[in-house]
């Protein structure tokens, strides 16, 4: 009972982790590269959410900026 039990979630989770596998025809990425489909539309808005991300945490860095996190920047 057990070792079906244990076959069957294991071939469901396989299966599961091969479903998101898709590649992108080269004709396909002209529609990902539209404007719509960015993650990051506002620099700006980026920025600022950066800012109130790196205050709250009391630190910098990680994301490309500089500093030690100290406050003294």
């Amino acid at each position: 009972m057990k070792a079906n039990l244990l076959k069957t979630l294991l071939l469901s989770l396989v299966a599961f982790g091969l479903w998101g596998c898709d590649t992108v025809e080269p004709w396909e990425k002209g529609a990902l590269a539209q404007y719509s489909m960015m993650t990051e539309r506002d620099p700006l808005e980026t920025t600022m959410a950066e800012h109130i991300y790196y205050t709250r945490e009391a630190s910098h860095g990680g994301a490309g900026i500089g500093g030690g996190g100290c406050g003294c920047n």
